[in-house]
């Protein structure tokens, strides 16, 4: 037997009643694959950054700082020896050591700029304690070894700056959630505008699909289906330009990632892998809600 006929009935296959290709939808995937794009670089700089922050914050409280004053017939460097001797003997303290004319001016360099210090300024003889990470000594335990071999001096533990950088990580974490919020909420916003105009441009099919005893949700989840596998593949091209953008930065700064102070690492790039996923969840939350919410203010 020919296939002649077989071709023939091939023409006449009946057509979706949503067309699976339309030719807005161009315009449709490239605004959420920028959306896409956009949620997956703030999601990386919240990572570096987040990376960042506990790096700081571990060596900050790994260490303390303390500021020798010598007493009457003590020179500057005697003080300090003294200071080192009694805080390496304490419980907690991996080691402690004192830091020269030098080294001080150097930490100062940030406030005071490059160049030759003033021999006559007054630096002050520093001591740079190293702590034990798994149970680092207290600054009460510092205070009490310095008071008991005589030396005056100020202890710094950095407890302070250590809540400034958790608040900074806690900051970043929190602008990236805002971000990943508001993306969502546009594309949302895209794709409920255009299950409105799909529904207008179709409203004769709609109407006879009801008058055949078609519910709303029967409606709604065509229009469900269509805009979750367009967002699908629009998430899907918006991860993939994050991850390469990502990956040449990466690959361009070295172990720096984004700069110095946003280390990006490479296993942060599959914080991307989700984004299909969630751009088709919110497409299809959002063509379902707006398609019944229209169709039952028209019936």
């Amino acid at each position: 037997m020919s296939d002649a006929p077989a071709q023939d009935w091939s023409r006449w296959r009946p057509a979706p009643l949503l067309p699976r290709r339309d030719g807005r939808d161009g315009s449709l995937v490239f605004v959420v694959a920028v959306l896409c794009f956009l949620a997956c670089i703030a999601v990386f700089a919240a990572l570096a950054a987040d990376r960042a922050a506990r790096g700081w914050g571990e060596e900050l409280a790994a260490s303390a700082t303390v500021q020798v004053r010598p007493r009457a017939g003590q020179t500057d460097s005697e003080a300090a020896a003294l200071a080192a001797e009694a805080l390496a003997g304490v419980k907690g303290v991996s080691e402690a050591s004192t830091l020269d004319r030098e080294d001080a001016a150097r930490l100062l360099e940030p406030w005071l700029g490059h160049g030759e210090m003033p021999e006559d300024l007054p630096i002050p003889r520093l001591v740079a304690v190293d702590l034990d990470p798994a149970a680092p000594a207290t600054a009460a335990q510092l205070n009490a070894a310095l008071a008991a071999a005589g030396v005056d001096a100020i202890v710094d533990d950095h407890s302070r700056w250590l809540t400034e950088v958790q608040r900074a990580g806690a900051l970043a974490r929190a602008a990236a959630l805002g971000a990943g919020a508001l993306v969502a909420a546009a594309a949302a916003a895209v794709i409920a505008f255009a299950t409105r105009a799909g529904l207008a441009a179709r409203r004769e099919v709609v109407e006879v699909l009801h008058l055949t005893g078609a519910v709303d949700s029967f409606v709604a989840d065509l229009f469900q289906r269509r805009f979750a596998a367009l967002a699908a593949r629009a998430g899907l091209y918006g991860a993939l330009a994050a991850v390469i953008s990502a990956g040449l930065v990466r690959l361009l700064g070295g172990s720096e990632g984004f700069t110095p102070a946003l280390p990006l690492a490479w296993t942060d790039l599959l914080a991307a892998l989700p984004c299909p996923l969630l751009a088709a969840i919110v497409a299809a939350a959002a063509a379902r809600h707006t398609a019944i919410s229209l169709l039952r203010t028209q019936t």
